[in-house]
Formats: structure tokens, C-alpha cells, sequence
């Protein structure tokens, strides 16, 4: 289970400490952050009290806000794919909490995790409450979340979030059980099977092997691959074969990474575990599908969407919670063995 949630000591700026910063009055603060400023406003005006809101971390007092307008009572889940079984369990957990407060969820996908993401509606601040967003940088949320629409990211580094709160899982302390549960089996030369994606997510995972190897003699060689499963096959393939010591382990960034390379260690007639040991990450229904089962960390998909909505729910009472990050499991299968030398 997740922390305790903790609220901020920080008195919360507001639209008064905007109009100053900006040299406006607030009723010209109101006019912009409520998008009713075109023709009363100067263009180049409002942006200065959209940029003063901006630094000043300013959210609107959504409680008062909703009172006056009526809420739609309606949040957005934005997730970079639908084909990913972990974003359907996220949505799952994410509505069954909006149901208990009265809210819908709209699903939208938006596939690249950094570029603009397309308002799906003609204007999606008239339409929501709010936003959950998870893998995704926060730079491809504003064109939908605009200057005044709560924004809670997942999945997402809190240093750089645009969002009101971040929630995050463990996945360092996921890479960090992986590694060392191979290292237990006495790898040295292991492969990081990585996802040729650029987000904080895997970044993540990156570092966390890169410190759990420290100091143990172990060696790691990347190969990066798209996350499907005959990418993952052929730069697994390639790895395996190139000149120096063959890895006898491939720790992936991924479950359907990890099945790529268990199909390209059958394709160069090396068996798992007993050659070469692999281990994913999410574990996935594919996680049991596959033969031998997946060796992988288990991600609470379900619980972080309820934690997410959850979250969301409090900024829009006027809160501002840190929630901690949720615990993650490895689960030991059958893709893993002690190293070739360690059987010696």
C-alpha cells in the first residue's frame, strides 16, 4: 500500500498574487485563466498573466469554480497506447474510484508520448474536470489540459511534472530486485535488453541497473529495441552473437522485450534458463503464456490507477497530496537459472 498522503505547507498562491505579478487587475486574471478573454484582453496581456500564473504554481479554486459553473464531472485518462494490457488495468482501477465519486473516465490514446497531444474535443477545459495522464511527458499534455484544467501525471518524473501531483510506482526498486536476484544466481555478463523509447519511465530502469550492478564485478552491454516482439527477437539476436564473452542473462525493460529475446535465444539453439536466463517487467498475461514462464516484476497496474484518480479527486477538492510511490514485486518463474559457471 501506498504512504500517507502529505499536504503542502506552502500557503497556496492566488489570483490576487497573479494580477500583482502580472500588474493586471484580478478580474483581468479571471477573464484569462476562465478563457474568456478574447476582445477584452490584449493577447500580449493575457500571456503575461498566464506566464505569472505559470511561476507562481497558481491553480484556480476549483471548489469555488465548480460551484459556480457546474461540474461535468467527467476526467480524461490519457495513455499512450490501448494495445498495452498494463494502460487497460490502469483505466480499470482509475474508473472504479471515479464511479464512487460520480465521475465517467474518457479514454484517449495518444501514441506519442512527447509530441502536442490533439484536444479531443473542441475545447477540453469546457468539457472536464480534469486529467490523468500516464506514461506520458507532460509537455504533449498542454494542448489539453491548458493553463487552468488539473493535470495529474503517472508514471512521470516528479522533478519535471507540469502536473498538480505526480504518482509514481517503484520501478527503480523493481530493476533493483531483478538484477539482484540474477546476480544471486551468479551472472556476470548480463545484456539490458532496453526499450528504444525515450521517457522518464525507462530512464529509470536504466539507472537503477546501472547502480544495482556497481561494484559486483558484473558487466552490462544495451541493445535497445521498439516494444514488440520481433524487434526484441532481432537486436537479441544480434547481441548474443557479437564478438566477446556471450551475456548469460538478459534482464528486460519489458515483458514483451523479455519474449523477444526468449524466442531469439530458441532461434540460436540456446535454452532457457539453462543457457541464458531472462527476466521482463509488468508481468503481463503474456508472463504465464509464454514457455518457460516469465521471471518478471509485477507491477500494481489496477491499484495505481485507483491511487491516480484518487489523487486527482483531491485536487480538485483543493488538496495537494504527495502520495508515495507503490510498491512493486518480483515474481521468480521459470526463465531463470543459475549461470552456467555458478552450475560448474
Amino acid at each position: 500500500m501506498a504512504g500517507p498522503q502529505r499536504e503542502t505547507a506552502d500557503p497556496r498562491p492566488t489570483s490576487r498574487d497573479v494580477a500583482r505579478a502580472a500588474g493586471v487587475s484580478q478580474a483581468t486574471v479571471s477573464l484569462v485563466l476562465g478563457d474568456k478573454w478574447q476582445g477584452r484582453v490584449a493577447e500580449r496581456t493575457a500571456e503575461r498573466v498566464r506566464a505569472a500564473a505559470r511561476e507562481l504554481g497558481y491553480r484556480p479554486n476549483l471548489a469555488a469554480r465548480n460551484l459556480r459553473l457546474g461540474r461535468t464531472r467527467t476526467a480524461l485518462l490519457v495513455v499512450p497506447a490501448l494495445t498495452n494490457e498494463f494502460f487497460a488495468r490502469v483505466h480499470t482501477g482509475a474508473a472504479r474510484v471515479a464511479a464512487r465519486h460520480g465521475f465517467g473516465v474518457v479514454l484517449y490514446p495518444a501514441p506519442d508520448v512527447t509530441a502536442p497531444a490533439r484536444d479531443p474535443f473542441d475545447s477540453a477545459r469546457a468539457s472536464l474536470d480534469g486529467v490523468l495522464a500516464s506514461s506520458m511527458a507532460s509537455e504533449a499534455l498542454a494542448t489539453i489540459r491548458g493553463d487552468e484544467l488539473p493535470l495529474v501525471m503517472l508514471d512521470s518524473d516528479p522533478a519535471h511534472s507540469l502536473g498538480a501531483a505526480t504518482v509514481n510506482l517503484d520501478i527503480a526498486d523493481g530493476m533493483r530486485q531483478a538484477a539482484e536476484h540474477l546476480l544471486a544466481l551468479g551472472h556476470r555478463d548480463l545484456l539490458h535488453l532496453a526499450a528504444d523509447v525515450s521517457s522518464w519511465t525507462f530512464d529509470v530502469r536504466r539507472d537503477a541497473l546501472t547502480a544495482a550492478v556497481a561494484g559486483t564485478g558484473a558487466t552490462v552491454r544495451t541493445a535497445r529495441a521498439a516494444l514488440a516482439v520481433d524487434d526484441a527477437r532481432t537486436a537479441t539476436e544480434a547481441a548474443l552473437t557479437a564478438p566477446g564473452p556471450r551475456p548469460t542473462a538478459v534482464i528486460c525493460d519489458d515483458d514483451v522485450l523479455a519474449a523477444g529475446a526468449c524466442k531469439a535465444a530458441r532461434r540460436l539453439g540456446l535454452h532457457v534458463p539453462d543457457d541464458l536466463s531472462v527476466t521482463g517487467f509488468d508481468d503481463l498475461t503474456l508472463a504465464t503464456a509464454v514457455e518457460p514462464e516469465l521471471t518478471t516484476v509485477a507491477l500494481p497496474a489496477e491499484r495505481f490507477g485507483e491511487q491516480g484518480m484518487d489523487t486527482l479527486i483531491a485536487v480538485l477538492g483543493g488538496r495537494t497530496p504527495e502520495p508515495e510511490p507503490l510498491p512493486v514485486g518480483l515474481i521468480v518463474r521459470g526463465s531463470t537459472a543459475q549461470s552456467p559457471a555458478a552450475r560448474r
